[in-house]
């Protein structure tokens, strides 16, 4: 007796295994599970790897270059493939000059990112901006290489 009723359970695992490979067979009928590679569409990861997340400006400047604007041309794509997604700007500088200063031009980058998004046809409302002014360092060196890197504006999937 409990022999069969151990086979019992042994035959219902087995069969609970083949139905949840069935559901991961690939639809192309040769039975080979498919595992999603990749980043989740419409996610962080997929603006990240796919667009863009960020744009880079010049030394006390918040006008957007040919580099910046060719960026956030495919964020606005991205965005309207993705109406679902809210997205925040968070504009930030190097570390030199003073807390006010950086703050303000920080606030300055991020709205004219908001900005070219908006105009390119992604809705405002979809859209909140931060300053970090030079609270939140990409690259924590000095030097104009690390200060370049610093002087950005991000954009994140809220």
């Amino acid at each position: 007796m409990k022999l069969k009723f151990i086979g019992a359970i042994g035959l219902a695992a087995m069969l609970a295994a083949c139905a949840d490979d069935q559901n991961k067979a690939d639809v192309t009928g040769t039975g080979a599970a498919v595992q999603p590679t990749g980043p989740v569409p419409g996610s962080e990861a997929d603006l990240v790897a796919n667009v863009g997340d960020r744009v880079f400006f010049a030394l006390n400047k918040s006008g957007l270059s040919d580099d910046a604007q060719a960026t956030l041309e495919k964020q606005a794509a991205w965005l309207a493939k993705y109406p679902q997604v809210a997205v925040q700007v968070a504009g930030n500088c190097d570390d030199r000059g003073t807390e006010e200063y950086n703050l303000a031009l920080g606030q300055r980058r991020a709205n004219s990112a908001r900005d070219f998004l908006v105009a390119k046809g992604t809705e405002s409302s979809r859209i909140t901006t931060i300053s970090y002014g030079k609270d939140r360092p990409t690259d924590p060196g000095t030097g104009e290489e690390a200060w370049a890197q610093n002087r950005n504006a991000i954009t994140s999937v809220q």
